[in-house]
């Protein structure tokens, strides 16, 4: 026994002056109590229950009070709507205590004390309470049972009281008996005992006990005044749902939301607060909880708040209730509005979207130099991942080259729809007219959003309302579109529109800046893309400008060529190729390759090219040739210039300014009359030959050395002397033919000769046949290929004789050109011929060493040559009046259409070039030349 219940004991608590009630319904406590008999007094009495026997309990264990619509905390026996306190009707059936009753949670317990003070009721709640048995309990003295020993004085004192005939109540301290139960021995507790005084058929006096457990009361007391807190002060939605799923309760929170006071909620259900879809879908999570028993967890509902259109996100968490007793009574939810976590969700999502869709621009657009794949790749982009529609519009003056077209101010300017996506089955971009297809030319009204947005380099934001026409035009399709201004170095070179259809979300201002940082990103690629191909253009136009015009012409060969620059992708190359007509019908092939790109590769071949012209027409060697190109191509890139470019000069600080030309190829001279090619390499790809009648045979490689490329310096050119047949194919090419990334070097020489195998016997369609059969994945490198098939001079065409060193040689000479021109039939070229063939013997003569050689050739020229053993060239110069000779190559510069002299092993030749007549112009009179020159 506690201190507190010692005083409790020793004096009445509280007396109660209210008489027990007469009644034959099962109590609270669960005890049954029998009739009364006829007579008893109406005052509470004990209706004894047999010593050792549990008292009586309702079958089933249920009570109509189970019934749908009846709430748990209805008190026992009464209906929902009757007034607690108030009496029913007669007639209504009586309803026992229902399991989920306040009954489950509190213990209360029952017994009767006999006149004697020992107990003689022992009910079975109280063996339950206190844990002993009722054979245990009946006909012991309660005060020596279960009161502690130092309170048993004053509990007999209340005892006598009590058997006096007063009532009691109080709070009093127990202890469970030694060895009364089992593994609870001195269970010590705390009790509530309402005493009411009762007498016995004999008219002794006797108690009825009501006890109740004081802690389990204290404890529904803590937990009700949670509940009360959790319902009135919680900052979350609560509901409770019966079985039926209508609402038994609503906190306060809740009823602030969706209005109106908590009890007002009462019977309602989800399908009154949401949108149906969302209502079916809470219902049916609310029914799977309440038949499983499994929890729902964050489920996700959207609806709108009261009173407004805007869409509200909550959390709901859903769990079953159950009674004291264990039976589902409803459904619990708990509901959190997410709206703004959702809303900072969705804000955060954009932002990753956005950074996603930024990476992916910066890893996808610019990938290429060309305008149209760097419009698509914008568009690639965009589509679907920001928009449903978009289009790219360039200027068409800035993608012609024209710096500041008209109109480029005001927005007015045409422009070129380069690029166009949709991922809506293709629908029509609208404009506020007929759709543009792309390459269309087009402008765009000067009031319209897009030639605004043009003129003040600003993005525009246009909706369904605000452009009606649009809006027709697609039937409705597309409800807002952004035009974006492509601005690039603060030049505007374009517009770019992104739209979207009804049922995506509206643009904002995420959205907006995000089409400005890919526009302007697509913007930069864009223009270097047109100033590459600016630039590409300009070096294509040099570097044709440097390559032979139309067809190349060549004594004794058949010339066919092709030349291929690389796509705008790529910049131009240095590749080039030459046909050089040279004194004695006998003619040059020249192909090279600059290495490196650009513009700078195109001047550098074209440097190179004037320089193999020059060099060539002094009539040097292969060898000597390449000897003096490899002098000026180290003297490209020197700030000194080639004639600084010397060991000692590469030495000093100067040198480290220069750049490095390195240029390949290979120079050959083909002699018509005795059809030999002299041939030398500097680095290049070796001539391809196929002979006459090995058709469906490989063509054969010429073992020429290959040399340095130009540039390298250090080592001598060697010249090689090949006889081609009649008929023979000769084939000069640069390496963008036969190599490329997904081809090696070897690969592509074999098919190269196999090609030219198979060739057809028209030179032109030679060269189609070949670049048609090789794959030369055009585009990556420039393509030079120079064919030449070889058409000797016949040998009637050809007059050759040796003279002596001899005076007579000259009329000789003389009787034997103008014999030679008869057989011809160039008669009328006899006098013209006879006179300057009679200056250079003579010359020969006078100046030269050695027996003398005249030969005559005869093809579209006439040529004369006169050889001799002498190294010393003729110089011409002017005479004087008073000059009795010199006059002599005065006279040939004046009758012939060229003259010249070149070096050759055994001396020198002397030649000049005569038209031949065509019967419209007539050669001028020799007397008529010799008197022009006094």
């Amino acid at each position: 026994m506690t201190g507190a219940g010692r005083g409790e004991l020793e004096g009445t608590v509280r007396v109660s002056e209210i008489p027990a009630k007469a009644t034959e319904q099962d109590g609270p406590s669960g005890d049954a109590q029998t009739q009364r008999p006829s007579g008893a007094p109406t005052t509470g009495e004990p209706t004894g229950n047999t010593p050792g026997r549990a008292p009586e309990e309702v079958p089933g264990g249920e009570a109509p009070g189970d019934a749908p619509g009846e709430s748990p905390g209805d008190a026992p026996g009464e209906a929902p709507g009757d007034v607690p306190g108030q009496g029913r009707a007669v007639h209504e059936t009586w309803h026992s205590s229902p399991p989920g009753s306040i009954y489950d949670y509190i213990k209360v317990a029952s017994f009767s004390i006999g006149p004697d003070g020992l107990v003689d009721q022992w009910s079975a709640r109280a063996e339950r309470l206190f844990g002993v048995v009722a054979r245990d309990a009946v006909g012991k003295d309660p005060i020596e049972a279960f009161v502690p020993a130092e309170l048993r004085a004053g509990g007999y004192r209340k005892m006598a009281e009590i058997l006096d005939g007063r009532e009691w109540t109080g709070v009093v301290p127990f202890r469970v008996p030694e060895g009364e139960r089992a593994g609870e021995s001195g269970l010590e507790g705390v009790a509530e005992v309402y005493v009411m005084p009762t007498r016995t058929e004999d008219g002794e006096r006797a108690a009825v006990c009501i006890v109740v457990d004081v802690r389990a009361l204290r404890q529904i007391e803590t937990d009700l005044a949670a509940s009360q807190a959790i319902f009135g002060q919680s900052p979350f939605g609560f509901l409770l749902f019966g079985t039926d799923l209508r609402v038994q309760r609503a906190n306060r929170r809740f009823a602030d939301v969706f209005g109106g006071d908590a009890v007002d909620h009462r019977g309602r259900t989800v399908h009154d607060y949401l949108p149906r879809h969302e209502a079916d879908r809470m219902a049916a999570a609310m029914k799977r909880v309440l038949q499983t028993g499994d929890s729902v967890t964050d489920m996700q509902i959207v609806g709108p708040a009261p009173g407004s259109n805007d869409r509200r996100h909550w959390s709901i968490n859903l769990y079953r209730v159950h009674s004291g007793s264990g039976r589902p009574i409803g459904v619990a939810g708990l509901g959190t509005d997410v709206t703004r976590r959702h809303a900072a969700a969705r804000e955060a999502a954009h932002a990753r979207r956005n950074l996603a869709l930024l990476n992916e621009a910066g890893a996808r657009i610019g990938n290429s130099l060309d305008l149209e794949t760097t419009a698509r790749e914008l568009l690639d982009v965009a589509v679907p991942g920001f928009c449903d529609l978009a289009s790219v519009d360039l200027y068409q003056g800035l993608l012609a080259g024209d710096e500041t077209p008209p109109g480029l101010a005001d927005g007015s300017a045409e422009l070129r729809r380069v690029a166009f996506a949709s991922a809506v089955a293709d629908a029509p971009f609208p404009e506020g007219g007929a759709p543009v297809e792309v390459g269309a030319v087009h402008r765009f009204p000067f009031t319209s959003p897009c030639a605004d947005a043009l003129r003040a380099a600003r993005p525009r934001l246009t909706t369904a309302q605000d452009d009606g026409s649009a809006s027709r035009l697609t039937g409705g399709l597309i409800q807002s579109t952004l035009a974006v201004p492509m601005v690039a170095h603060d030049t505007v070179v374009g517009l770019a529109q992104f739209s979207r259809t009804k049922g995506s979300e509206p643009f904002g201002e995420r959205d907006r800046a995000l089409a400005v940082e890919l526009a302007a990103r697509a913007a930069v690629c864009i223009d270097n893309a047109r100033l590459y191909r600016r630039e590409h253009e300009r070096a294509l136009i040099l570097q044709r400008s440097l390559l032979p015009p139309g067809d190349p012409e060549a004594s004794g060969l058949d010339i066919a060529c092709r030349y291929l620059p690389g796509n705008a992708a790529n910049e131009v190359g240095g590749d080039w190729f030459d046909v050089i007509e040279l004194p004695g019908h006998r003619t040059a092939l020249v192909v090279g390759d600059v290495m490196g790109r650009g513009l700078r590769a195109a001047v550098a071949m074209g440097e190179l090219r004037t320089a193999v012209r020059t060099l060539a027409l002094l009539d040097l060697e292969p060898a000597e040739v390449l000897a003096a190109l490899d002098e000026i191509a180290r003297g490209l890139g020197n700030p000194a210039g080639p004639q600084q470019n010397t060991r000692a000069a590469r030495k000093t600080a100067d040198a480290d300014l220069s750049e490095v030309y390195l240029a390949t190829c290979v120079y050959a001279v083909y002699d018509a009359v005795t059809r030999r090619c002299t041939f030398a390499n500097a680095g290049h790809l070796p001539p391809a030959l196929v002979e006459p009648g090995d058709s469906g045979q490989p063509a054969l490689m010429l073992d020429v050395p290959p040399g340095l490329p130009l540039g390298v310096g250090g080592e001598p050119f060697e010249d090689v002397e090949v006889e081609l047949p009649e008929g023979a194919l000769l084939a000069l090419y640069t390496d963008g033919l036969v190599e490329s990334r997904d081809h090696p070097l070897d690969e592509g020489l074999n098919a190269f000769v196999r090609a030219l195998g198979d060739a057809p016997a028209a030179l032109e369609d030679v060269c189609d046949h070949v670049l048609n059969t090789l794959d030369t994945h055009h585009g990556e490198d420039d393509i030079a290929l120079l064919m030449a098939r070889v058409e000797g001079l016949p040998a009637e065409h050809v007059g050759d004789w040796t003279l002596p060193r001899d005076p007579k040689s000259v009329g000789r000479a003389r009787e034997l050109a103008c014999a030679k021109l008869r057989a011809w039939d160039l008669e009328p070229l006899c006098d013209t011929a006879e006179l300057l063939v009679s200056e250079l013997v003579t010359n020969a003569l006078r100046y030269g060493e050695g027996e003398i050689r005249l030969r005559l050739l005869l093809d579209r020229t006439l040529v004369c040559e006169v050889w001799d053993g002498g190294f010393v060239q003729p110089r011409r110069r002017r005479a004087r009046d008073t000059d009795e000779g010199g006059r002599g190559l005065q006279l040939v510069g004046l009758l012939s259409a060229a003259w010249g002299s070149r070096r050759t092993p055994r001396g020198k030749t002397v030649w000049f070039e005569l038209p031949l007549p065509d019967g419209e112009t007539e050669p001028m009179d020799a007397a008529e030349a010799l008197l022009s020159l006094f």
